[in-house]
């Protein structure tokens, strides 16, 4: 299927771009007139797969962050986040609840967690020394239309 609008960026995984990347995302899908809420889920989605390109993907250093993000017809959005950093050996493993590669006990574990409740489908691929991809699709429901 072909999308009706699509943006693309990229930026240094510093974690002052966290708030840029979720600011940006909820700007473009505005278009489709979410809820507070789809909205708030979104930049919640969004949020935790930055943060984890940030302090997983690229914990040794400073990369580069990738976000695409689609929207195609019936109001279906979505968000591409990709890093080029460390990878995940087990992508299943990864995305149980509380399970973290952290071991300052600063991180709970729940990011992929997070993003799968709020959002309608997620996808995780990723190899180990070449990058992740997390793809988040949500169906915005309009508001009276």
């Amino acid at each position: 299927m072909k999308a009706i609008n699509e943006m693309k960026m990229n930026f240094l995984s510093r974690s002052c771009n966290e708030s840029f990347a979720r600011s940006a995302v909820a700007a473009f899908t505005a278009v489709l007139d979410p809820t507070v809420e789809e909205i708030s889920d979104i930049k919640t989605a969004v949020s935790e797969a930055v943060t984890n390109c940030i302090v997983h993907g690229y914990k040794d250093g400073i990369g580069t962050v990738y976000i695409h993000v689609k929207i195609f017809e019936g109001n279906r959005i979505s968000i591409n986040v990709k890093d080029k950093g460390c990878g995940i050996a087990d992508v299943k493993k990864a995305m149980e609840p509380l399970f973290t590669t952290c071991d300052t006990g600063e991180r709970a574990g729940l990011g992929f967690s997070i993003m799968d409740s709020f959002m309608d489908k997620l996808k995780v691929r990723s190899k180990p020394g070449k990058g992740t991809s997390v793809t988040l699709e949500k169906i915005i429901v309009s508001k009276g239309k």
